[in-house]
């Protein structure tokens, strides 16, 4: 086995899976979806920080949970992140599970990119990772004007593209509208990473409904005050936005919450 490689073991599959999306939303009789299942998936602090502070990689997994997430890319087609994310941590964004054998397997990354503020290379890690066969060509969804021409041939040399859509009065894509585009694009399911605004998006109302299942894998850390947290925007008469069919399972020295969104009104 490769160095690069992560193992991860058969037995701790099955807790994970009534969180993650059937292996054909299509066929599956038990599926009303009409969009991609979406995943929300993170690792945080004690104190529900992303990282240290904006603009500050900060490492929260131990080496068991960390598997766990390649495991996790590999069930969805794609992973999606923002712009943020893709610069400050240049992310590979492809799955080093010791099982893979072929590039279907590989999910395909996903960048929000509204302002086109992602200035990727040859040297990115996504990049160079799809052109050594090593991962899919990312797809960057940004507004029109805002892609740039070399950078898209770039794109389209690793098997990647732009994808367009318009913003929202806040300048921010809606939810409704990125899925319903991907679901266009053939996408059945995505596992959604980073970083903290688009987590936090997606936890108000009412974008959380579109959030099927949520994946947490929480470190026994405090980063302190200044960090980047999740706390999302609370919703005029919304007591509490709670998980349901909630499981707790250790990974390492980890732990890792897996649930499904309940909203419960005042």
């Amino acid at each position: 086995m490769s160095r690069e490689t992560l193992p991860f073991p058969h037995s701790s599959i099955p807790p994970l899976k009534p969180y993650l999306p059937p292996s054909s939303l299509s066929s599956s009789p038990s599926s009303s979806h009409s969009k991609p299942h979406l995943t929300l998936t993170y690792a945080t602090s004690l104190d529900a920080a992303l990282s240290l502070a904006p603009g500050v990689r900060t490492t929260l997994s131990g080496p068991y949970s960390k598997s766990m997430t390649h495991y996790l890319r590999t069930r969805h087609d794609a992973i999606l992140v923002g712009c943020t994310t893709a610069i400050v941590d240049n992310p590979a964004l492809n799955s080093r599970l010791d099982t893979i054998t072929s590039l279907d397997q590989q999910p395909r990354p996903i960048i929000l990119d509204p302002k086109g503020r992602w200035e990727f290379t040859e040297d990115s890690q996504v990049i160079r990772l799809a052109a050594e066969f090593k991962g899919k060509g990312p797809w960057v969804i940004t507004t029109r004007g805002k892609e740039g021409k070399e950078r898209g041939e770039l794109l389209g040399r690793v098997g990647g593209k732009y994808l367009f859509l318009e913003v929202g009065e806040n300048g921010r894509f809606k939810w409704g509208d990125v899925l319903g585009l991907l679901e266009e694009e053939g996408v059945k399911s995505v596992m959604v990473e980073g970083g903290g605004e688009v987590i936090n998006s997606l936890l108000v109302e009412p974008e959380n409904k579109l959030v099927d299942s949520v994946i947490v894998t929480i470190a026994p850390a405090w980063l302190g005050q200044g960090g980047v947290v999740v706390s999302p925007v609370r919703t005029e008469g919304q007591e509490q936005l709670r998980l349901k069919d909630v499981s707790w399972q250790p990974h390492g020295e980890d732990v890792v919450l897996c649930g499904r969104i309940f909203t419960q009104l005042s």
